[in-house]
C-alpha cells in the first residue's frame, strides 16, 4: 500500500501518500517537485483510483507558505490536478462543504493537516510549513470556520500528518525568534549548545494552535513519523530534489 489512511468512516476518508521505491519517481505526487511530471500524474491516478476517485475530482493549490485559505466547490473540481497553471492560486489551505471533492496538500517535511466537522460536514486540507505556522495559518483558518461557517470548536476532528521531527528540524536564531514570538511555542523548542542550533517541534506547535482555537485534545491525532528518518517519508532536509507526499481528504 503506497498510502497511510488517517480517517476512514462512513462519511469521510483522509490520509497521505508515502514514499515507495517501487513506484515511479518513488511515488512523488507533486508537479512542482521531482524530475518527471508524467510520473507524478500517473501516481496521482493510481492512488485516486484506489480511493474510488479520479483526477477530475481532485483539487490542488499552488502553495506559497502563506496564511491564505480558500473555500472551494464543485466548480473547482480538477483544478491543479493535471497542471500547475490552474491550481488554486497563492493558497495553503482548502476547505469545502461539497461531497466528492478530494482536497489535497503537498509536503516533504512540512506539517499536513486534514480535518472534518461533525455537524457542519465540511472538510479541509492544510499545508503548514514552519512559515505557515509562524504566520498562524491554522489559527487564521479555524477562526474563520468558527465565526463564518458556524463550526463549534468541539465538532472538529483533526489529523496532523507525518512531518519533520524536532530532532531533525534544526534552525538558526532567526527562525527560533519567529516561533518564540508566538508566545506559546517555547515548550517545543530546544537549544543545542554544542551546535548553537535550535530544534523545534512544528507538529506540536500546530497542535497547540488547534487547542487554542478550542479543538479538544481528544479530537486531534498526530502521526509522529519523521519524514527524514522514516523510509515512508520524502524529506527536503535530506534531499533537496525529493518528491512530495499528498495529504488528502474527501467527504463521501
Amino acid at each position: 500500500m503506497n498510502r497511510k489512511t488517517y480517517i476512514d468512516n462512513d462519511s469521510y476518508t483522509a490520509g497521505i501518500s508515502v514514499k515507495d521505491p517501487q513506484a515511479k519517481g518513488e511515488n512523488n505526487m507533486a508537479l512542482h517537485a521531482g524530475i518527471d511530471r508524467e510520473q507524478s500524474l500517473e501516481n496521482r491516478k493510481v492512488m485516486l483510483t484506489a480511493l474510488g476517485y479520479t483526477t477530475d475530482e481532485l483539487v490542488c493549490a499552488h502553495q506559497t507558505h502563506s496564511k491564505h485559505f480558500q473555500k472551494v466547490s464543485q466548480a473547482d473540481a480538477g483544478k491543479g490536478a493535471q497542471t500547475l497553471e490552474d491550481a488554486i492560486a497563492d493558497t495553503d489551505a482548502l476547505y469545502t462543504r461539497d461531497a466528492g471533492l478530494v482536497l489535497s496538500s503537498f509536503a516533504a517535511d512540512c506539517v499536513p493537516v486534514t480535518f472534518y466537522h461533525v455537524t457542519e460536514e465540511l472538510i479541509g486540507a492544510v499545508h503548514s510549513g514552519w512559515q505557515g505556522t509562524v504566520k498562524e495559518l491554522v489559527p487564521h483558518l479555524f477562526a474563520h470556520l468558527i465565526t463564518n461557517e458556524n463550526c463549534a470548536p468541539d465538532g472538529f476532528r483533526v489529523h496532523i500528518g507525518m512531518a519533520l521531527s524536532q530532532e531533525k528540524f534544526e534552525v538558526d536564531r532567526d527562525v527560533y525568534a519567529k516561533f518564540n514570538a508566538l508566545g506559546y511555542a517555547d515548550p517545543f523548542i530546544d537549544f543545542d549548545e554544542t551546535t548553537g542550533k535550535y530544534h523545534i517541534d512544528n507538529q506540536l506547535t500546530v497542535k497547540t494552535q488547534l487547542l487554542r482555537a478550542g479543538v479538544p485534545a481528544e479530537h486531534i491525532h498526530i502521526d509522529r513519523s519523521c519524514t527524514f528518518k522514516s523510509p515512508d517519508g520524502f524529506s527536503y532536509r535530506e534531499d533537496k530534489q525529493c518528491g512530495r507526499h499528498m495529504a488528502y481528504i474527501v467527504k463521501k
